[in-house]
């Protein structure tokens, strides 16, 4: 049965954990299938107990390293897995290259400066420096942030290619949140022609009420848009004049950024 797990070698028996080891094999199974499986698709392929199965698979469920669907009974992989890969990453990654020039903007902004990246529908949050101010945003990385009425959303949107692009946009229920919302895909592209215009992206009260999000695109040596960096901070602390210098700020470390990942305009 053993011999039938990914990756499954012949050890020393007292340092092995085999439910670890059937966990593991889960999440590689389900890595390679981003419709999901169900828990009979899943015993199955990996040879293993219909108990021992649903175990691992609630456990990977409370863990959030799964999503599990009540309407077609089929285990995912969660964006949760998505935040370990980003944080394991070498010198030479995306992350390590944003981290000191989120502080950068940080420092010079005093809000909280946030990266994140595009997932399988939605934005991904992956990490902050976090504000000056006693009262500031602090957000949990891994957690999903939505297209249409987001800065980094926009930000992204706007710069994709348009077969991209349109494949998010099927996904898309334009959610509102209060009167600011977006909630029209026609109203979306044509603020994501305007972000497009001007290099930046505004959140201006439109999920949260009081609360404004200025953000830019980073860009990677093809020219793709590979995520973004923006700020979060309440209103009263965000002035007009205020806003219009967080937007330079941000447009020109977004630049900087992206000529260290290779971009040449």
């Amino acid at each position: 049965m053993e011999n039938t797990l990914p990756n499954m070698e012949k050890v020393d028996e007292s340092y092995k954990v085999p439910n670890l080891e059937k966990g593991i094999a889960v999440l590689e199974y389900l890595s390679l299938r981003s419709a999901g499986e169900t828990l009979q698709d899943i015993k199955s392929a990996l040879d293993i107990s219909q108990t021992t199965a649903y175990r691992i698979l609630n456990t990977l469920v409370r863990l959030e390293y799964l999503n599990f669907s009540e309407d077609t009974k089929r285990y995912k992989l969660s964006r949760k897995l998505l935040t370990l890969g980003f944080r394991s990453l070498n010198e030479h990654n995306l992350l390590e290259t944003v981290l000191p020039h989120l502080r950068d903007l940080r420092d010079q902004v005093k809000e909280t400066a946030c990266f994140g990246v595009l997932g399988d529908e939605k934005g991904i949050f992956i990490e902050q420096a976090q504000g000056h101010h006693t009262f500031r945003f602090v957000l949990s990385p891994g957690k999903p942030f939505e297209l249409h009425c987001s800065a980094p959303g926009k930000a992204i949107m706007a710069y994709l290619p348009k077969t991209v692009r349109d494949r998010y946009l099927s996904y898309m229920t334009f959610t509102r949140y209060n009167s600011r919302t977006i909630t029209s895909r026609e109203a979306y592209l044509e603020e994501l022609e305007k972000v497009g215009k001007l290099g930046y992206a505004m959140d201006n009260e439109e999920e949260l009420s009081g609360v404004i999000c200025v953000g830019a695109p980073i860009f990677n040596y093809t020219g793709y848009p590979c995520g973004a960096i923006w700020i979060s901070g309440p209103k009263d602390r965000l002035s007009k004049e205020v806003v219009k210098n967080t937007v330079k700020v941000i447009k020109e470390i977004a630049g900087v950024i992206s000529n260290e990942l290779g971009f040449r305009k």
